[in-house]
């Protein structure tokens, strides 16, 4: 028998599985990590600018190209290990370098992207992350120290994470270089795997978080723009009850309103979609580092509740009040157009009463008509027939007068039966 044919996809989704490792890393190291989004939606992306971004930073080292459509880079440029992936509407450039700073978190560090590099971005920086990762000493209160210099006392997130494994700690602020800081003070003896996890779930904290907040100004412009819809439909829903005006202009300027709504849920569907998606992923992030308190220091979890949550709260409530709005507009429109309906349906039968009323008007008149017809009709013909019976009336001795008088019963009760014939046979 011929061997079974595989699925054309089959292995690219296997391969899929294992598109986006996670880097092994050497205590003390250096990570920078960049995404960059263009401004247009992900399906307006070109994603050849992407590529042709990536080969001239590569070019400027000498590094080798990716494979042709691919989505995910790794290799060396210069002194630097750089990971290079392409997301639905972003991409990532992380760049791992050996060894610390003297100055903690200098920003030379990230001048393994240099400056008018950044600049032909095919879009914005969205986000810009400095991690340090040093080895945790024995004596934990010197970390606590360090912390309290490095970073803002007030907004300081720090927990111990993967049991035990490692300190990490930020302040989810940007310094006057334009960066975010993380400090990660690894357990002696953890794999570089592992180190690596960490590192990398960081920056896809803060990435996803920033995905997610974009949702919040969507959410701000769409709060605005319902402010101003909500009190008209608010009063057509409101005056559906009452008798004066016309139910067609209100259905009218309602469908108005519900054509607007309409416009806003497709507009801002995607984002508010891809906000709940990012929202998942952050939470989902923070709770497979299996965070531990440090020094009574609030942790990364405690800091997302408090800072974060509710602006993804406000994000389901702008979208919630949309959905909302819309029905209500539908259901108005169903009790307007009902109105018009009854209020047509009664037009329609004062209509077929004033047609019945002046068709009994017609048919009694018809009847008057023809009876005025059968006196006319006879008229003549009592005269005709007259003149055509008289040669023989009078040698019976039968005056004009008393011929007059035998006819005329006999000709309108003939007329009158030809007259109702005709009729039955019409009708």
């Amino acid at each position: 028998m011929p061997p079974i044919t595989d699925h054309p996809l089959r292995y690219a989704l296997v391969n899929e599985l294992h598109a986006r490792p996670f880097p092994a890393l050497d205590v003390p190291c250096t990570a920078v990590y960049v995404a960059i989004k263009e401004p247009l939606d992900a399906a307006s992306r070109d994603r050849a600018r992407d590529t042709d971004h990536l080969l001239a930073l590569l070019d400027r080292h000498g590094s080798a190209h990716p494979q042709p459509g691919a989505t995910h880079f790794s290799g060396p440029i210069g002194r630097h290990d750089l990971k290079w992936e392409s997301h639905t509407e972003f991409v990532t450039y992380s760049a791992f370098g050996r060894g610390l700073s003297d100055r903690p978190f200098d920003p030379a560090e990230a001048d393994v992207f240099p400056e008018d590099w950044l600049g032909a971005a095919p879009g914005r920086r969205l986000c810009s992350v400095l991690i340090r990762v040093e080895e945790l000493p024995a004596d934990e209160a010197g970390v606590l120290g360090k912390l309290e210099d490095w970073f803002v006392a007030e907004s300081l997130a720090c927990s111990r994470v993967v049991d035990g494994a490692a300190i990490i700690a930020g302040d989810f602020r940007i310094d006057p270089a334009g960066h975010m800081r993380f400090a990660v003070f690894v357990k002696p003896g953890t794999g570089a795997r592992r180190i690596g996890r960490i590192v990398q779930r960081l920056c896809e904290i803060e990435t996803y978080r920033a995905m997610s907040m974009l949702g919040l100004i969507r959410s701000r412009d769409l709060s605005g723009r319902l402010n101003v819809l909500d009190p008209k439909l608010s009063a057509l829903v409101t005056g559906l009850d009452r008798a004066e005006g016309r139910p067609e202009e209100a259905l009218h300027e309602l469908l108005e309103i519900s054509a607007e709504l309409e416009s806003l849920a497709v507009k801002f569907s995607f984002r508010f979609g891809a906000t709940g998606a990012y929202e998942a992923i952050v939470n989902q992030r923070i709770e497979v580092l299996r965070e531990a308190r440090v020094g009574g220091r609030q942790t990364f979890g405690e800091f997302m509740m408090r800072r974060y949550d509710p602006a993804m709260r406000t994000v389901k409530s702008a979208e919630g009040r949309l959905s909302a709005m819309a029905e209500r507009a539908e259901r108005a429109a169903e009790l307007l157009r009902t109105r018009v309906d009854v209020e047509r349906s009664a037009q329609n039968q004062m209509l077929l009463e004033s047609m019945d009323k002046r068709a009994d008007l017609q048919l009694r008149l018809q009847r008057t008509v023809e009876g005025l017809s059968t006196v006319a009709i006879s008229y003549y013909a009592v005269n005709l027939a007259a003149y055509a019976v008289y040669p023989v009336a009078e040698p019976l001795g039968l005056t004009h007068g008393m011929t007059m008088a035998i006819l005329t019963p006999i000709i309108i009760l003939a007329v009158w039966l030809m007259v109702r014939r005709i009729r039955r046979h019409v009708g």
